[in-house]
């Protein structure tokens, strides 16, 4: 069984992952990611690799989101995309997935190596406050 996927991601992939973001960034940058993701070419990884470089656990088969991504590939509905920004090894930063977690695991529970399609961007440049 192998997943199949949208060209293109839904339409409410973007406003989830802004609200995602909303939590861990500043309004101007959620912005500016939300607009890169917009504009990003699609590329593919293997979700073994994804969840690794975001430091994220695998979900099991029995959380509700992943068995109805399941159910959807069993099913030949295919799947949006991934929105991801890029890690940052040299701060620390992990690899974050803004949208799509569950697709990638349920993309994992049937092969490690599937290749998920995701539209990648990168952080702003912005200073690194230390300390507080």
């Amino acid at each position: 069984m192998q997943a199949t996927w949208r060209a293109d991601e839904a339409a409410h992939d973007y406003p989830a992952a802004a609200n995602y973001l909303a939590l861990i960034a500043d309004p101007d940058t959620v912005d500016k990611l939300v607009d890169d993701l917009k504009k990003a070419p699609i590329e593919h990884y293997r979700a073994n690799d994804l969840l690794r470089a975001a430091r994220l656990d695998l979900l099991p088969f029995d959380d509700m989101r992943v068995r109805a991504d399941l159910v959807k590939i069993m099913t030949g509905v295919p799947l949006s995309p991934v929105l991801i920004i890029r890690g940052d090894l040299l701060n620390g930063y992990p690899l974050t997935i803004a949208d799509g977690y569950h697709r990638v695991c349920a993309s994992y529970q049937l092969f490690e190596g599937t290749y998920v399609p995701a539209k990648v961007v990168d952080l702003p440049v912005k200073e690194k406050v230390h300390g507080t």
